[in-house]
């Protein structure tokens, strides 16, 4: 994890510093940054302290409209693709917001409810991918307006998920492949001079990627 260590203004954008609770050493600046799931990049780097740029595009969508110094952050360095992959696919383009509705202990996991608006949750799939904050996650249940996950012991110490009540937002990315399954089976996108595209519903269950 991190900690906001200031915001400045940034024409309409903002400056934020971070510290790190790791080294930054093997990190560059011009590198991606994960910081609570949104993909920044690293303007100034020092041991333990980067400072990164926010667009407005970036406020409008994430939670930091409202940071604020001293708000602790997950933090994650850019996947090498020589490098093993765990969890799945996160891009750090947040979708979306989501609101922490509910949080109940079942044995060693903690059950948390979130709620999202249902252009976020049409792409949701029981036991598909989830990114909550930047932590990729498995969704229990969900339906087109909030989902399930279980937080284990390990996450709820390493991430800030273990410490956000209910009332709390987080940002949320949605598994990449689901939407462009959804672009590939709309008619006339994504193909030359607007002809149907030769993928359909029944070639990807033939396919094995829908059931």
């Amino acid at each position: 994890m991190g900690t906001i260590a200031g915001i400045q203004p940034s024409g309409s954008g903002r400056r934020f510093r971070i510290d790190s609770e790791f080294p930054l050493k093997e990190s560059r600046v011009g590198d991606s940054i994960s910081v609570s799931g949104a993909c920044l990049t690293a303007v100034t780097i020092e041991e333990y302290r980067f400072e990164a740029d926010l667009s407005p595009e970036t406020l409008d969508r994430s939670t930091f409209s409202q940071a604020k110094i001293g708000a602790r952050v997950n933090l994650e360095r850019a996947l090498r693709l020589s490098d093993r992959l765990d969890g799945h696919l996160v891009s750090g383009h947040v979708d979306g917001l989501g609101t922490i509705t509910g949080r109940q202990t079942a044995g060693n996991a903690i059950i948390v409810t979130i709620d999202v608006a249902a252009e976020v949750g049409r792409y949701m799939i029981p036991k598909g991918s989830i990114a909550v904050d930047g932590i990729s996650l498995t969704i229990n249940s969900c339906s087109r307006t909030n989902f399930e996950v279980s937080i284990i012991p390990l996450t709820a110490k390493w991430t800030t998920i273990g410490n956000k009540g209910v009332g709390a937002s987080v940002n949320i990315e949605t598994d990449m492949i689901g939407k462009y399954v959804e672009r590939f089976l709309e008619k006339g996108s994504g193909s030359p001079q607007g002809r149907e595209s030769n993928v359909t519903k029944e070639l990807l269950i033939k396919s094995g990627f829908v059931t």
